[in-house]
């Protein structure tokens, strides 16, 4: 897996503070994209196990008080995402007390394949859905387009 971007401190991409990876990775070519330098699922750097340790630690770091971890990307459900975004959501369930999970995806709940189920597994709020630019609304919260969708989970 890639990365473009890892913040340690973010208060942008879900409730709180928090800490964010935008992944490598998206095969749904919306128009209006707005960050389509993370189409590539090779573009950016590659995410290594340090990274994924640095973001456990930032977690857990008590002299910020975080909410918990946002993937967004690109597609952290892209299929050269989903294996190590597995092995990081799982970590973080196991290592970070009371932390939550958000992601974003192109792809729908109802249309994943049994790989993205399992990490789905571990997320707390899921927003699906491919980004519309004619459906476009700024006053969205947490969401580009009217037909994405807000998922909560119990977890």
């Amino acid at each position: 897996m890639h990365y473009h971007k890892y913040h340690q401190v973010d208060v942008v991409n879900g409730p709180g503070t928090r800490c964010t990876l935008f992944v490598s990775g998206c095969e749904h070519n919306c128009r209006g994209c707005y960050n389509k330098s993370t189409l590539n699922p090779t573009s950016g750097h590659p995410f290594t196990q340090e990274l994924e340790d640095q973001i456990i630690a930032d977690l857990n770091d008590t002299r910020i008080k975080r909410r918990g971890l946002s993937l967004s990307g690109g597609d952290p459900l892209h299929p050269a995402n989903v294996e190590a975004i597995l092995k990081l959501v799982k970590r973080v369930r196991e290592e970070c007390e009371g932390k939550d999970i958000w992601m974003w995806t192109g792809y729908e709940l109802a249309n994943l394949t049994d790989a993205q189920k399992a990490v789905v597994a571990y997320v707390d709020t899921l927003i699906d859905g491919k980004f519309e630019q004619d459906l476009y609304d700024p006053e969205l919260l947490w969401r580009g387009s009217s037909n994405q969708i807000i998922h909560t989970f119990k977890l």
